[in-house]
C-alpha cells in the first residue's frame, strides 16, 4: 500500500435525501429481512452513499458527525458480503471482521446492532471484547469461533499478543470514529493492529474530521479509499422540551425518582445502553412502587407487542428500552423520555426523544450526564442545533410534600369511597384493651402498616464529607472542562496522599507492560470509582502505587481481590510506606514515558513518541499537544472525558 497515495472523494451529499430504499442497494435478502423487523425503510445520506461503494469491494473513508447512521453504513455491507462468503465455503470458524472502537459503550452498542442486522444468518456469532470485563468468557467466545469481533484497541492488542485473535482469515475491518480513538491516545494501539492484519481486507474508517493523522492511517493502510463526507441534518420537534441532569452514575436512579415524584407524567420510556440494564432498571423501580416493564433485543416480539400495548393501555406506566428495542414504537401517552445512559451517537438520541410530543402533543426529554460525558452533550447540541437546558434536581422537601399530600389524598378517599365497618370495630376494640394509647398512636401504627415497611418520606444519603468533597470538585471540573488541561494524574513520589486518602499497592508494574489507562480502567469499570476518587499513578518495575479513598467499602475491595490488569491479579493492599527506590533495570527515560502520561511531563523516548504517533490534536486550537508524550500529550490522552477504559 503506497504512504503517498491520495484519497479520492465523492460529492459532498449535504443537502439531498436518498430516494433509495435499502432493498435498491443490493443487500443480501437476509440483512434485508432483519431490517425490516427493525422498522428500516429508507437509509440515511451516509448510508446510501457508502452501502454501495463497500459492496463493490472498495475501501472507504466516512466523514460524518456523531449520529449520521455511521454503524449501519459499514454494518449492513459487511454482513452481506459474510452471508455470500459463507453460502459458497461454509459457515467461517475464525474472525471475518473486525470493529475498533475507541470506547467500551461504543463496542456494545455496535456488537448489538450487528447482532441485529445479522439475525437471519445462520451459525452467526458477535463477540464484544473490551477492558473491565473478565477474559475467560472472551477467550471461550474466541475459542469457539466469532465470525465479528468488536472490541476497544487495548483489549484487541491483548488477545492479539496471547494469540487468542486469529486474524488470518480477516475479510473486513473498520476503523469507527477514528479521531476519537486517536485522541484518546490509541495511535501506536491502531497502527500494530492494522499492521497485524492481512493486506488483502476491505478497510472502512469513519471519522468526524479529517486531521492530519487521519490522512496517514488512510494513505498508509486503505487501498485506493473512497471518501464520502456527509454532514448530520438531524433536528428534533419544536414541541419537545430538552433538559440535562448532571448526576454520578450512583445517584441516577434516586434522582429519577425524585423527578417522577416531583412532575405530573403519564408514559415515560427510560433509555440505557445494555439489554442487561434494561432489567436492572425496570426491577429497582418496581421496588419504588412503580409499574415499569423491560423491553430488549432478547424479548420474543409477542412479549414485546403485549408489554407495548400495556403501555399504552396505561397497565404500566414506565418501559425501560435498549435503541434497537424501541425502534418504531409509537405510543401517544408518552410524556417523558429520560435518557438514562447518555447516548454515544445522536441519531440514538433524536430516534429517542421523538418517541414524546407525538400527535402534536408536548413533550419532555431529561438527559442525564456524568461530568466526563459533557461532549456528547455538546455534540447533541452541535448536530440537532438546540440547546439543551439545565436542570435542578427537584428537593428533597418538594418530593416529601408530593408524598405527603398523596398519602392524605389516599386517607380522605378511603375514608369517603369505602366500608369502614369491619375495620373500625377491630379498632375500637383494639383501643378498649389498650387504653393507655392515644387513637392518633393508634392510626399512626395502621398508616405505617399500610405503607408496607417501606419509608414514606425520603433521605439524602449520608455521605462523608471527604468524598463529597471530592465529588464536588468533580462535578466542577467537569462543567469547566478542564480536568484535562491540568493535568492531576501526577504521582505523589515522596509526598503524603491527600486528605482523606491513602496509597495503595497493587501487584503488575512495567514489567508486566502495564500502562497508566489500564489502571485507570481497572479501578473504575471494577471497583466503581469515579474520576475525583482515583489520584496520582506511580508505575514500577514489578508493582504500582495509586491513590485512593483511605476507606474503600467491603464491596470495592471484594471486587478489587478479583481484578486483573493484562491477565495477572493486581492484589490490592495499603502501601507500607516503604521508601520508593530507583528501578535500575529500565533506563530513566523509559520510566518518564510510563509517568508521563498522567503527569504531563517529556514523557517517554523520541522513538516512543514517533510510534504512538506524535500528532497534533487538530480539534484544540494552538500548543504542541501531542498524543504520545510532550508537555500537553498525557493530558490529552488521559482527559476527563477521553480516558482510556480497556486493561
Amino acid at each position: 500500500m503506497s504512504s503517498d497515495m491520495p484519497v479520492n472523494s465523492t460529492d459532498d451529499k449535504t443537502t439531498e435525501e436518498p430516494t433509495v430504499a435499502f432493498s435498491d442497494l443490493g443487500l443480501d435478502a437476509r440483512v434485508l429481512a432483519a431490517l425490516a423487523d427493525l422498522g428500516y425503510e429508507k437509509p440515511s445520506p451516509i448510508q446510501a452513499a457508502t452501502i454501495p461503494l463497500l459492496l463493490e469491494g472498495r475501501d472507504v473513508v466516512g466523514l460524518a458527525q456523531t449520529g449520521t447512521g455511521k454503524t449501519a453504513a459499514f454494518a449492513l455491507p459487511a454482513l452481506s458480503r459474510m452471508a455470500e462468503l459463507a453460502d459458497l465455503n461454509g459457515p467461517a470458524h475464525t474472525p471475518q471482521i473486525l470493529v475498533l472502537a475507541p470506547t467500551r459503550e461504543l463496542a456494545l452498542q455496535v456488537a448489538e446492532a450487528f447482532t441485529s442486522y445479522a439475525k437471519y444468518l445462520p451459525d452467526f456469532t458477535v463477540l464484544p471484547v473490551y477492558g473491565g470485563s473478565p477474559y475467560g468468557p472472551q477467550l471461550a467466545g474466541l475459542r469457539r469461533g466469532a465470525q465479528v469481533v468488536v472490541g476497544t484497541p487495548g483489549r484487541v492488542i491483548d488477545h492479539i499478543n496471547k494469540g487468542s485473535l486469529d486474524l488470518s482469515n480477516l475479510q473486513y475491518m473498520v476503523l469507527d470514529e477514528a479521531d476519537e480513538m486517536l485522541r484518546m491516545g490509541f495511535a501506536e494501539e491502531v497502527d500494530k493492529i492494522l499492521e497485524a492484519t492481512p493486506e488483502e481486507k476491505q478497510v472502512a474508517l469513519f471519522s468526524a474530521t479529517m486531521p492530519r493523522t487521519i490522512r496517514r492511517i488512510a494513505s498508509e493502510y486503505l487501498r485506493d479509499p473512497q471518501e464520502v463526507a456527509v454532514k448530520s441534518k438531524q433536528t428534533t420537534g419544536a414541541n419537545i422540551t430538552q433538559r440535562f441532569l448532571q448526576v454520578m452514575g450512583a445517584h441516577k436512579l434516586d434522582a429519577m425518582t425524585r423527578i417522577l415524584e416531583s412532575e405530573e407524567f403519564d408514559g415515560v420510556i427510560a433509555f440505557v445502553r445494555t439489554k442487561m440494564a434494561t432489567e436492572d432498571l425496570t426491577d429497582k423501580l418496581k421496588a419504588r412502587g412503580f409499574t415499569a416493564a423491560a423491553i430488549n433485543g432478547d424479548i420474543p416480539q409477542q412479549q414485546r407487542e403485549r408489554t407495548v400495548e400495556n403501555l399504552r393501555s396505561g397497565k404500566i406506566d414506565i418501559l425501560v428500552a435498549t435503541d434497537v428495542a424501541a425502534r418504531g414504537l409509537d405510543v401517544e401517552r408518552i410524556s417523558h423520555v429520560i435518557n438514562y445512559d447518555i447516548p454515544h451517537d445522536t441519531e440514538s438520541y433524536v430516534h429517542r426523544i421523538g418517541r414524546t410530543g407525538r400527535a402534536g402533543r408536548k413533550g419532555d426529554a431529561i438527559l442525564f450526564m456524568t461530568p466526563r460525558e459533557k461532549y456528547l452533550l455538546r455534540a447533541i447540541e452541535k448536530a440537532t442545533r438546540q440547546s439543551v437546558t439545565q436542570m435542578q434536581l427537584p428537593s428533597l422537601d418538594s418530593v416529601n410534600n408530593r408524598r405527603i399530600q398523596k398519602f392524605t389524598d389516599r386517607i380522605d378517599a378511603t375514608i369517603t369511597g369505602q366500608d369502614l365497618t369491619t375495620f373500625r370495630e377491630i379498632v375500637e376494640g383494639f383501643a378498649a384493651q389498650h387504653e393507655d394509647l392515644d387513637h392518633l398512636e393508634i392510626a399512626a401504627a395502621l398508616a405505617m402498616m399500610a405503607q408496607g415497611g417501606r419509608p414514606l418520606l425520603m433521605t439524602e444519603p449520608v455521605i462523608p464529607p471527604s468524598k463529597k468533597a471530592r465529588m464536588e470538585r468533580d462535578r466542577d471540573r467537569g462543567e469547566r472542562g478542564d480536568r484535562g488541561d491540568r493535568g492531576e494524574r501526577g504521582p505523589r513520589r515522596g509526598k503524603t496522599a491527600a486528605e482523606g486518602n491513602a496509597m495503595y499497592r497493587i501487584a503488575v508494574g512495567r514489567r508486566n507492560r502495564v500502562q497508566p489507562g489500564s489502571i485507570v480502567g481497572a479501578l473504575a469499570n471494577e471497583g466503581g470509582f469515579n474520576s475525583s476518587e482515583i489520584g496520582g499513578i506511580e508505575i514500577r518495575s514489578d508493582h504500582t502505587l495509586v491513590e485512593l479513598p483511605a476507606e474503600l467499602s467491603k464491596d470495592q475491595w471484594r471486587a478489587l481481590s478479583k481484578t486483573r490488569i493484562g491477565g495477572e491479579p493486581i492484589n490490592l493492599e495499603l502501601d507500607s510506606g516503604r521508601k520508593p527506590h530507583r528501578d535500575d533495570d529500565f533506563e530513566r527515560g523509559g520510566d518518564r514515558g510510563d509517568r508521563g502520561g498522567f503527569r504531563g511531563g517529556r514523557g517517554g523516548s523520541f522513538n516512543d513518541r514517533k510510534r504512538s504517533g506524535g500528532f497534533r490534536d487538530e480539534r484544540r486550537g494552538g500548543g504542541d499537544k501531542r498524543f504520545g508524550g510532550g508537555s500537553r500529550g498525557g493530558r490529552d490522552r488521559f482527559s476527563d472525558s477521553g480516558r482510556r477504559r480497556d486493561y
